[in-house]
């Protein structure tokens, strides 16, 4: 059986032409989603295999792409460690007990998913059967910070004043917190693989609100660790990045995931070629008129010259107003202009 296409770009082999995925591509825009979501919650969603798996491959059926990214979200493994989240439309996740004390961090526990998220690893399955042996399926996980900064704040904020407090004021709270965050996500992550995933993608979405030495000092060794417990290609991801890609590609990741704010090959340039990348359409575009949307993409393609290892996506996720249309359009529009590999 030949390998994903998606694996072996993030192993910059030469393929036959440019994946493509997008983030949040399950749900969100589709309309056969939004049916499945007026009877049931997100989280009820992913308790059920089958259902869970549905929404997966929705996406792959309707757009074309080259792998199924898992629906799910990255507070499921925090549930598993005795934390209560709930997700409220149009907020996000909300945190019934912020974590913020020594002994906050010591209730919580380090979850085997076989336990803690049964439900996941079988939806797993069920996809990876469902898919053709050149798809793949990419598991993921939230990065350390973006997720313990909700665990902190109790829900969504783009300032992490409650965050940084606790890094720069409570450090021994903060390094205990991270280090069990950093355990759950490999053990979790190790448990998707087990269960077919093909590729995995870390999402600290909002890592970007961090200086350089903070990074280095508070975030990077924690996802060091989780990038490197699993033995299937990575994908390093966040938002607001472009002074911190450096030190991701440093701290781990096969190909490092880049957003609309910085140039496609200047990203490269400072990743370094002997590391994949992936990207880097701004996701609003969508909703603007298609010349544009062409005009871009095309960019991208010709900013990364046929380099192995470049896998197209958004620079961030699908937003729901998108035309389901306009995403498999753009698929097609990026494997007819892909080089071919010689």
């Amino acid at each position: 059986m030949s390998e994903p296409l998606l694996v072996r770009a993030c192993r910059r082999e030469p393929v036959e032409r440019t994946p493509v995925w997008f983030m949040r591509q399950a749900g969100r825009s589709l309309p056969e989603y939004r049916e499945i979501r007026k009877q049931h919650g997100l989280f009820e969603v992913c308790r059920r295999p089958e259902l869970c798996a549905e929404v997966t491959l929705q996406p792959v059926r309707a757009h074309g792409v080259d792998a199924a990214v898992m629906f799910a979200d990255i507070m499921l493994p925090v549930l598993g460690m005795g934390v209560d989240v709930e997700l409220v439309e149009n907020v996000g996740p909300v945190v019934a007990e912020p974590v913020r004390s020594a002994a906050d961090v010591e209730r919580l526990g380090v979850p085997e998913p076989e336990d803690s998220v049964p439900f996941i690893l079988e939806a797993v399955r069920l996809v990876r059967e469902a898919l053709g042996p050149e798809q793949a399926v990419i598991g993921f996980a939230g990065g350390p910070f973006t997720v313990a900064g909700y665990l902190i704040e109790g829900k969504p904020t783009r300032e992490f004043k409650l965050t940084k407090a606790c890094m720069y004021g409570q450090q021994e709270v903060w390094h205990a917190l991270m280090e069990k965050l950093a355990a759950t996500f490999a053990l979790y992550l190790n448990g998707s693989t087990r269960a077919g995933a093909d590729v995995i993608q870390l999402f600290d979405s909002w890592v970007g609100a961090l200086s350089l030495d903070d990074y280095r000092e508070f975030v990077a060794p924690y996802s060091a660790h989780v990038l490197a417990s699993v033995d299937v290609p990575t994908i390093h991801f966040g938002t607001g990045t472009a002074h911190l890609l450096e030190e991701m590609a440093e701290a781990g990741g096969d190909v490092i995931g880049v957003d609309w704010r910085i140039p496609i090959d200047r990203a490269w340039e400072l990743v370094g070629y002997e590391r994949g990348v992936q990207g880097n359409l701004e996701p609003a575009l969508l909703l603007g008129p298609w010349e544009r949307v062409e005009a871009s993409a095309l960019r991208i393609l010709d900013a990364v010259g046929g380099r192995p290892g470049h896998i197209f996506n958004l620079g961030h996720g699908v937003l729901p107003e998108t035309d389901p249309g306009d995403l498999r359009r753009l698929v097609e529009l990026v494997h007819s202009n892909s080089p071919v590999a010689a």
